[in-house]
């Protein structure tokens, strides 16, 4: 639980103070550590000490002022939650702050966010899974935005829930998630949030002409869904926004076999669709006035007598021939009958598709940043306000014609890889071919979705990217902070 109060207000077991290196911190032992160099208020610092009534203060570097990011104030709070875990801290407290280039609502959401985010852990596989779930109370602020201050409060943990949803879809094995699980639980988060789900079997794909989508489907003993999910929150407006999610719940790479070393990964190849399902959740719950639609063509990419092999050439809803010249180059082929359809059946007027799509992106941009293909200029400043306000990077890609001749096909009108040289950006190019006149966004998570190793704030596995930025794309909030 989360409230707002005036600093004279409350007793608490502990207190969370944000410090920065370079601000006075109106706190006399602040001043103390800082005179010592014990505790400086440097990004990643963290201090604590009883008091004399035998309760704790626990201390947070945030860095240099005009240096912090939204990012930076989440990642903050996480670390004096996680510490007040170790103490077994119930009751706790944690100081408002300026923040550069946030407004109260942007710094209260992000306080909000660390919170909800600090205890999550994947552990429900293990014998000892408590969850730490302390009672925390935001002190100081404008007092006159108080409520607002509150609203923010409950915005900030929905979308923190559909954050942790994401997660745990990546997080789950795939003999636990698997196409028709998967369906069952996006099913499952539009009853309890408030969004229409619908799931067409195998034979509903095949009437609705989706041919890629069933020869990557067709290896495995699992059979494809396709799930659907629409949120109509304004019936005054007719204008719709489309989330399409690469739902691959598990990736061999077909008879292009990746090696052994990166498979036990590839449970994580849902995550575009974690993601949409996540932000779709968030979006319910928030009752936010957009309509959006949802899509996921899920399935396995698997061997077997009748996988798809390479030098196939193969159907898609939008009537394209494509040559297959490598079956792990297979979420493209899914992802372009699910843009197809969201085009064609649901009507909407512009497309965000989101995909662990290419290890080039990694190459490319690393792990703390998603790429961008777009046909667009302004969808896409959307997309990087959007960013500024959930903390997420992302990095604009090329879409320039050169580019087309590397998947342009030797024997149908296409091919669904274009080789080592810019394969980011000819993926998302591919998908491209498939979204007709309207205003799109490729973004590839393959680096961003997954960590390998974790860290202080968030642990290895899922990390619910780019649920927040979905999120602030499609509601456009006025304030535009940092």
């Amino acid at each position: 639980m989360m409230q707002v109060k005036d600093l004279t207000v409350g007793s608490f077991e502990g207190a969370i103070t944000l410090v920065y290196e370079d601000k006075p911190a109106n706190n006399e032992t602040v001043d103390i550590l800082k005179s010592k160099k014990v505790f400086e208020g440097k990004s990643g610092q963290v201090f604590y000490k009883t008091t004399s009534d035998l309760n704790y203060e626990i201390f947070v570097g945030l860095g240099k002022y005009e240096e912090l990011e939204r990012t930076d104030l989440v990642n903050a709070v996480i670390r004096g939650i996680k510490q007040a875990e170790k103490l077994k801290i119930n009751e706790l407290s944690i100081n408002f702050i300026k923040a550069n280039g946030l407004c109260t609502g942007g710094v209260t959401k992000s306080i909000a966010q660390g919170v909800k985010l600090a205890s999550y852990k994947f552990d429900k596989y293990k014998g000892n899974n408590e969850v730490y779930t302390p009672n925390v109370t935001i002190i100081g602020g404008p007092k006159e935005k108080f409520d607002k201050m509150r609203a923010k409060i409950e915005e900030a943990s929905n979308v923190a829930d559909g954050i942790i949803l994401a997660r745990d879809l990546v997080n789950e094995p795939a003999n636990i998630l698997y196409p028709e699980t998967l369906a069952e639980r996006a099913v499952e988060a539009g009853k309890e949030s408030g969004f229409e789900v619908e799931v067409f079997d195998e034979k509903q794909i095949e009437a609705l002409g989706m041919k890629a989508f069933l020869e990557v489907a067709k290896g495995s003993v699992h059979k494809p869904r396709l799930i659907v999910m629409r949120y109509m929150g304004n019936e005054n407006s007719d204008e719709r926004v489309g989330l399409v999610g690469k739902g691959l719940t598990f990736d061999t790479g077909g008879y292009s076999l990746k090696p052994s070393t990166s498979m036990d990964t590839m449970k994580s190849d849902m995550g575009g669709a974690a993601a949409v399902i996540g932000t779709m959740q968030a979006l319910a719950k928030n009752k936010v006035e957009k309509n959006v639609v949802a899509v996921v063509a899920a399935c396995e990419n698997a061997i077997s007598g009748g996988s798809y092999k390479p030098g196939d050439i193969i159907g898609s809803m939008a009537g394209k021939t494509i040559e297959v010249l490598n079956t792990d180059a297979e979420g493209r082929l899914t992802l372009v009958d699910a843009v197809t359809y969201i085009i064609e059946k649901e009507k909407v007027d512009k497309v965000v598709d989101v995909a662990t799509l290419t290890g080039a992106v990694l190459v490319a941009l690393g792990t703390e940043v998603t790429g961008v293909v777009s046909n667009n200029d302004e969808f896409y400043d959307e997309l990087i306000v959007a960013a500024r306000r959930s903390g997420e990077k992302f990095w604009r890609l090329p879409n320039d014609k050169c580019y087309k001749k590397l998947y342009k096909g030797d024997f149908a009108d296409l091919k669904n890889t274009g080789g080592r040289y810019g394969g980011s950006i000819t993926a998302g190019m591919f998908i491209g071919e498939f979204v007709q006149d309207k205003p799109w966004l490729h973004l590839d998570i393959a680096g961003t979705s997954w960590s390998d190793s974790g860290n202080d704030t968030t642990p290895k596995g899922g990390t619910g990217a780019p649920v927040a930025t979905l999120y602030e794309l499609v509601v456009k909030h006025e304030c535009k902070h940092k």
